[in-house]
Order: C-alpha cells, then structure tokens, then sequence
C-alpha cells in the first residue's frame, strides 16, 4: 500500500507542475466534465462504461450497436465540448488518481506526455490485435517494456476543403483538380488568398491563423523539440518561419482571426466567414455538422507543400478504472477495422488500421455533403503522400499551446507580431 501512495503522489506532483496544466487550465474543477463519477452499474445491474471522448469519433451508432449485443454492460459516451475540455479534465482526474471514465481518448499531441504516466494505463496486449495498426501508428503507443497502452482510432491525412461557390464569386476555379493545382506550396495557397480577400473583402480565406499553422507546424519534422526530446523551438528557423509567415498574412486580412472550436468560429460557417481550411479527415465531420443547411463545400486532393498529418488519436483503458477488463474488450471493439470503418462512414475519421485501407467500402466512398467528392479516395492519396510523421515530445503540448496563443493574441490586436513572439521565448523559458 505504501508502494501504491508513493506511486500517486509522484504522479501527482508530475502532472500538477505540468505546464500543460498551467497553459491550458483556465479553471479547475468547473473545467471538469464527466469522469468515473457514476456508479460503476446501472439500477439492474448491469455493468456501466463510459467512454470519454472529444469532437468527432462516429462512436454514436457503435455504441448504441454496442449495447444492443450486450446483455450485461451498457455504455455511454461523454463527450467533451472541446479537446482542451477533454485534456484539462483528462490530466486533473489523472493526478488526483480518480475519477477518470473506463476508457479515455487521448490525442497524438499529448501522448508522449501520457506515455510518462504508462503505469497509470492497462496493458492492452493481446494477440488479436498484432498487426491490426500501421506500424507507427502501434509504436507510438508501445512503451519500452513492451505494454501497448492505447488501441490506435483515426490518423490525419489532410487535404484542403474549400467553399467553392465563393471561389466562383472570387473569380478562382471551383473544379477540385483545378483547386489542387493552385495549392502546391505555400507561398500559392496564401497568393490565392490575398486575389480572393481582393475580390471578396467581407470573407476571410482561412478558418483561422492557429489551425493554419497547426498544419504548418506538422509538416516539420524535429519542430519544439529535437529528436532526444531537447526543445529546441526558440532557435529553430522552422518555427519562427511558420510564426512569421502566419502573422503576416493575417495582417492581410487571409485569417478570421478566430480560436478554432470557439462559440464565433463556429458560427462563422454559416455566415460565409472563410473560404478554406487545412482538412485532415476527423474535421469533414466538424465541418458538415457546423455548415449544415450550406451549400458549397468540396475537399481537394492536395495539401500546400506535399502531406501533412494532423491529429489522430487512441484509446486507452485507466488502471484506476473497476472494469478494466470489460473496457479493453470494448476498446479492442471500437477500433476493429470494421467499426472503424463505420466511423468514417459517419464522420469521416479516416482509419489507422491497416485492413480498414484496402476496403472497397473506404476507398470508393464519396461524401453527398462535400459536392460527393471521392472522399476515400482523396484521404488514401493525402495519406500516402505524408513524408514522416512529425516528431511531439512530452512538451509538444504545452509549447504549441503557448504558440497559439502568441499567434492569437497577434490576432486580436493585443500584442505586435515581434512582442508576440518575444512572449512565445519567455513562454518556453518557463517551461524549462
């Protein structure tokens, strides 16, 4: 019992000195949402799992399948407003050591930290799902010893979706292989948005300055830290290249100059707010359920500069959780080829698992809501065409949280781009 205190106390202090906690927690407890805080079986009692998640999964149809195979479980989905709600409640219930639900996601950007607190995790080994992943997408989550700690869900090939009846009111091509042709690096994406802020002045180009460099960000290789895990943002060229280049353009009037996921983001899909955005497969969901009622949207098959992943997630089973058993059976279910295929199906997570690629159901699917474009077949393209899969250590997290906020508060007015970034130094100092 001793062992098991000293073990939480570490764990504890680790995560409560996080800069993650200190980047990203605006509050505390009222941040908070869900958790293990129900009773572990329902009023008939049957077995009660909940499944913690954020965005959009296409988990609602699996579960209530789910539950109608079950004869003694019944799961229910919590679902968190924002991945930063979901992260703020993921890391105080981990360092209190309870409270957690039966199965966490958890996404790529915070996993190398997550990977520090592997005991807090259930070894999700077994033979029925060697081989199930791509490769790296299963080493990510394999930690020295050999414990696999999260069954992989979705990757991010990204593409470029795009309102293409404001193309045709800008003057721009709205055919997608006319659209992928202006997009070849980046210096072309932005020179298309300067001609189309030029005849569109009430429109923005792109959903926001910190998602673009988001898909800026993971095109670089060795970014905030090197490959030992040394940060290394405050003197990479890269970095303040990405910064540079952000700002300026919006200077320009390219970007809304909106937080992603916030209240006025979300409404600026259906008040023709922007043209474009960086479109990894998890955000046709976003985007078709924030536009519903809009006409225009389509996805070309291309990304500025070459591919780009962004995001992705697994999903893991909490030590601390009473049905730790029930729950990896239910995560092993969640990310079997098959549902994963329902899940793009539904919201157009595009699947890490390697028999889900070859399926004629993925790769001859179209998408009614974005003009019926070939969507699985775009994602396959996008997802072959990714060189490396950019390297995030245990600080990814909290120093790309303190560069998004420099790139906001450059967005608001609040501080000049050269302050901006002169904050953003001052930011990884802290963090040590």
């Amino acid at each position: 019992m001793q062992t098991v205190r000293k073990t939480q106390k570490t764990r504890r202090v680790r995560l409560a000195t996080s800069a993650i906690l200190a980047l990203t927690l605006a509050t505390t407890a009222a941040a908070c949402g869900g958790g293990g805080d129900d009773e572990g079986t329902t009023a008939d009692g049957k077995i009660k799992l909940t499944v913690a998640t954020f965005n959009e999964f296409g988990y609602e149809e699996l579960i209530e399948e789910y539950n109608a195979m079950q004869d003694d479980v019944v799961v229910e989905q919590k679902k968190a407003g924002t991945a930063n709600e979901h992260q703020d409640n993921l890391y105080t219930k981990l360092a209190a050591g309870s409270g957690l639900s039966d199965i966490e996601a958890v996404e790529v950007d915070w996993w190398s930290a997550l990977m520090e607190e592997s005991d807090a995790f259930v070894d999700l080994s077994d033979p029925e799902v060697e081989g199930r992943w791509l490769d790296w997408k299963n080493e990510a989550a394999t930690t020295p010893d050999g414990a696999l700690i999260g069954y992989g869900t979705d990757i991010g090939p990204e593409g470029i979706c795009y309102r293409a009846d404001l193309f045709e009111k800008a003057g721009l091509p709205t055919d997608r292989d006319k659209v992928a042709e202006l997009f070849t690096d980046w210096d072309s994406y932005f020179e298309a948005g300067r001609q189309f802020v030029d005849k569109v002045p009430d429109t923005a180009w792109y959903d926001s300055s910190g998602g673009t460099a988001q898909a800026m960000i993971n095109q670089v290789e060795y970014s905030f830290e090197d490959e030992d895990n040394t940060v290394i943002a405050a003197e990479n060229p890269e970095v303040k290249e990405v910064f540079e280049t952000i700002t300026a353009n919006a200077a320009d009037g390219l970007s809304t100059g909106l937080t992603q996921w916030s209240e006025d983001w979300t409404a600026s899909f259906q008040d023709n707010g922007f043209a474009t955005m960086a479109c990894p497969g998890w955000m046709l969901g976003v985007i078709e359920g924030n536009a519903a009622g809009v006409e225009g949207w389509d996805i070309a098959n291309v990304f500025p500069g070459g591919g780009g992943n962004w995001g992705g997630s697994y999903l893991t089973v909490p030590a601390q959780g009473e049905h730790t058993e029930e729950s990896k059976e239910l995560a092993k279910w969640l990310t079997a080829p098959e549902q994963q295929i329902k899940a793009f199906q539904a919201k157009g997570t595009f699947p890490s698992q390697v028999d889900a690629l070859d399926d004629p159901a993925l790769t001859g699917s179209t998408n009614e809501f974005f003009n019926d474009a070939p969507t699985g077949e775009i994602l396959a393209d996008r997802a072959e065409a990714v060189p490396f899969i950019a390297h995030k250590g245990p600080k990814f997290a909290d120093i790309n949280t303190a560069f998004q906020q420099a790139i906001q508060r450059v967005d608001e007015g609040q501080e000049s781009a050269d302050e901006a970034w002169d904050s953003f130094l001052a930011d990884i100092g802290r963090l040590g």
